[in-house]
């Protein structure tokens, strides 16, 4: 029999491509606004960990070692308030979005079945699904998540949109996928980076939102965010113990093995809390100053409470903002990327040096004046 292809999205970056070269040929080189990578130094204390581990020449744990498992633990009863779990709770990856992309196929998720996503998303979501054979579901909307649903996921923060999810819907949301009998993920991998109310923001697992009952209830993190670790691929998922032990159990067979000097390097990460201050401190600082140039440039920004986004929109078709920044040498991300009905927005990224923020501000004065 002839081989079926997977149907993935196209690669929606690809279509940025050509803005990009418009906005590389600005006399004063771009402003790339468009990609959420962090820019800013890892911190030593980190570094420093990394480089004492680097005599690694035994396989590492699938599971992390007891002192990583502990780590994770600790953090989330020191930031997160959840102080109930324990080491097999809790479960290293590979960065989150390898989690993201394969958690549906390691959890049985298949053909036939539904995987809910929020309304405007983050692209990976809908490619997991797809890697599974499942079909999606955007919607923001408990009451409307079909009786098919066997996975729902939640963003809080958002990415693009940096909204914040509420512990009332929180609660509402598990108790709509406990109906459902579906498996509910958050993934919430900007919640050091709250900008208004609580900070970090309200996870899935707060005990105000589930009250000690994790049953098929997960939430996922990353390092790259807070600690400036997007190149060392660090993060975890905590919550449910049957559903951590079944991604143990596939993880395993997979080889998928966080290195060990990578291990090392996330127990400082979690166990040290100034550097997060301090790069949010950072960020808050381009934040305040993007949003005033864009809001004096014609632009409204919506919800980008949290994250490192501004969710902003000119009024216009997004992919007319997009040329009308290159032109300015300015690069943003469409809307249309991340939900076909997000027609007049663009996701604005805070993850570019200061430099780059004086040259952005002067340009977008041109717009002002």
């Amino acid at each position: 029999m002839p081989r079926t292809p997977l149907e993935l999205p196209d690669f929606p970056w690809d279509a940025l491509v050509p803005f990009g070269d418009v906005a590389r040929s600005h006399p004063d080189g771009i402003v790339d606004l468009s990609v959420g990578s962090p820019v800013d130094p890892t911190p030593a204390v980190i570094r420093d960990a990394l480089t004492a581990a680097t005599d690694a020449h035994a396989y590492p744990q699938t599971a992390g070692t007891v002192e990583l498992r502990s780590a994770i633990v600790s953090w989330y009863a020191r930031r997160r308030g959840v102080t109930d779990l324990t080491v097999d709770h809790v479960l290293p990856t590979i960065g989150s979005k390898e989690l993201i992309a394969s958690l549906p196929q390691m959890l049985g998720i298949g053909a036939g079945d539904v995987v809910v996503q929020p309304a405007v998303a983050y692209p990976t979501y809908a490619v997991g699904a797809a890697l599974a054979g499942a079909s999606v579901v955007s919607s923001d909307s408990p009451d409307e998540w079909p009786e098919a649903t066997r996975l729902v996921w939640l963003n809080t923060p958002g990415n693009p949109d940096g909204r914040v999810l509420d512990v009332d819907f929180l609660k509402r949301a598990v108790a709509r996928a406990r109906e459902l009998g579906a498996i509910i993920v958050s993934d919430e991998c900007y919640a050091e980076l709250a900008w208004e109310g609580e900070l970090p923001t309200p996870s899935i697992l707060d005990p105000r939102v589930i009250d000690g009952d994790r049953d098929s209830v997960l939430a996922v993190y990353s390092l790259s965010k807070q600690s400036n670790l997007a190149g060392y691929r660090a993060g975890f998922v905590a919550g449910c113990s049957n559903l951590v032990g079944e991604l143990l159990a596939v993880r395993k067979h997979a080889g998928l093995m966080p290195p060990a000097p990578v291990q090392a390097a996330m127990v400082a990460a979690l166990g040290d809390d100034a550097h997060v201050a301090a790069q949010r401190a950072i960020y808050l600082d381009r934040r305040t100053r993007l949003l005033g140039a864009f809001e004096a440039a014609g632009f409204r920004i919506d919800h980008s409470e949290a994250g490192l986004y501004l969710w902003a929109t000119a009024g216009e078709d997004c992919w007319a903002t997009v040329a009308r920044m290159a032109e300015l040498g300015i690069l943003v991300t469409p809307g249309s990327f991340y939900s076909a009905d997000t027609t007049q927005h663009v996701r604005v990224a805070l993850t570019v040096t200061d430099e780059r923020i004086d040259a952005a501000l002067a340009r977008l004065a041109q717009t002002s004046n």
